[in-house]
């Protein structure tokens, strides 16, 4: 049986968030079936965001997305111009399905404001068996020791 859970926040520029997700067998996954993110400010500021989901602990934020990085799990882009209507929005929003068992950590990084942009996430928990948790788990050992 799984059900849906949601996180959502407020970040400024630079902001690493951590999603606490982690259990004491790893019985219990996850997988991401809607992510987005918002301006804060979006009739009054210009955006140049990312926002991205990793499986491990990181250091900075980054305005560079790497889709060959094992434990990048989700990543939005969001530009605008608040005080010129003649200038479109633009967003893209990308996550992959892969299960995870261990905490997710929200990074945001903007070039234009500091005025923060919101996270919105809904992950599907799902009961894993010991198969599906001892394949989780490695990934996360793997991803760790890559760092």
């Amino acid at each position: 049986m799984s059900r849906i859970i949601s996180f959502r926040g407020k970040m400024t520029n630079d902001d690493i968030e951590t999603i606490p997700l982690e259990t004491n067998n790893g019985l219990t996954g996850y997988r991401i079936v809607k992510y987005d993110i918002f301006p804060v400010d979006p009739f009054k500021d210009d955006y140049e965001s990312i926002v991205q989901v990793f499986k491990t602990p990181q250091t900075a934020a980054s305005d560079e997305v790497d889709f060959s990085n094992n434990r990048l799990i989700a990543a939005a882009m969001h530009s605008s111009r608040g005080s010129a209507e003649s200038y479109p929005e633009d967003k893209f929003v990308l996550f992959d399905h892969e299960v995870f068992n261990q905490d997710i950590f929200v990074t945001y990084k903007d070039q234009k404001t500091n005025s923060g942009c919101n996270y919105y996430i809904e992950l599907e928990q799902m009961k894993l068996d010991l198969n599906e948790q001892t394949v989780a788990t490695l990934k996360d050992i793997r991803n760790v020791g890559a760092e």
